[in-house]
């Protein structure tokens, strides 16, 4: 990697590795390129937690975006909103798809409306219990099931919590089975939703609930100033579209001379200082104290040398 950007690092970025992923937290699919994938295939959304999920339906009639489904979850069965139909799934295994149980009723959308004012009476419920049982956890979503019996309530916390007699206390309350959940700054972030630096909604709620581990090397890689402040989302972690821009980053470099090759131009010998993948111009330093600017349209490899044309 260059040692262009160590001049860039400053007081707020020394522990810049911190904003880092674990790179155990992503396990990307593994497609089995033999399985045919059922059809009609749809992309479903739990709203309240903005997972996204892939369901086959089971002799139902065609679904339209914004019909809602029963489906089982990882929780129970619940109700999710019919983003609409996948024809050419990717990056999705065969045990990623589940099977509609059923195309809600009326019933079951009255049914969810009085779930969620009873939502927002157990969210008061819970810091009351939580502040009782002197417990450091910070609630994020609290949502009943839609087809069962059971509350599930999303938290975070600096540090692991023996939540046992709360979940004791919340079951007596409401009569129903609870389930506490402890989430991470970027499930937080996804759940809760909000506006990034760029002015768009978080790249976690409204693109995909997927994200592979961000690395201060995609950031490298792409030129930017390590300066935390400016590669960091509101979650306090590197931003999401580092991620989703890096394979084009790579791409594009592959083309093109890094940063300190030397090539002889104009009678002189040059250094390049600087890669602009956007505007593709690369800046270059000279023996002679000239800084140019070069299209990288002119730069050409011949016998694991570059050139200028």
């Amino acid at each position: 990697m260059s040692d262009i950007f160590e001049s860039d690092i400053d007081k707020e970025s020394l522990d810049i590795n911190a904003l880092e992923d674990p790179s155990e937290s992503y396990a990307p699919a593994q497609e089995n390129e033999n399985f045919v994938y059922p059809q009609p295939l749809y992309k479903l959304k739990l709203e309240y937690s903005c997972e996204g999920v892939y369901a086959m339906t089971k002799d139902l009639p065609q679904l339209k975006e914004g019909d809602f489904v029963i489906i089982p979850t990882r929780y129970g069965k619940d109700m999710a909103c019919v983003m609409g139909q996948v024809f050419v799934p990717m990056g999705i295994k065969p045990s990623d798809i589940v099977a509609i149980d059923r195309v809600a009723t009326v019933e079951d959308l009255e049914h969810v409306k009085v779930l969620k004012q009873k939502e927002s009476e157990a969210r008061t419920i819970f810091k009351d219990r939580v502040k009782a049982h002197n417990l450091s956890m910070k609630l994020i979503s609290t949502h009943f099931l839609a087809d069962e019996q059971k509350a599930l309530f999303f938290f975070s916390s600096d540090n692991r919590v023996d939540f046992r007699e709360l979940v004791k206390d919340l079951g007596s309350i409401f009569k129903m089975r609870i389930e506490l959940r402890q989430v991470g700054v970027r499930d937080e972030s996804r759940i809760t939703g909000g506006l990034g630096v760029c002015g768009r909604p978080y790249c976690c709620h409204a693109i995909s609930d997927k994200l592979r581990p961000v690395s201060i090397r995609m950031a490298k890689d792409q030129n930017l100033s390590l300066n935390s402040v400016k590669i960091s989302g509101l979650c306090g972690r590197l931003l999401c579209c580092l991620s989703y821009e890096y394979n084009w980053y790579a791409e594009a470099r592959k083309k093109l001379p890094s940063e300190g090759v030397t090539v002889h131009y104009d009678g002189t010998k040059f250094k390049i200082i600087e890669i602009n993948f956007i505007s593709s111009m690369i800046k270059m330093s000279g023996e002679d104290g000239r800084i140019i600017e070069i299209n990288a349209n002119r730069f050409s490899r011949e016998n694991n040398y570059w050139k200028i044309n």
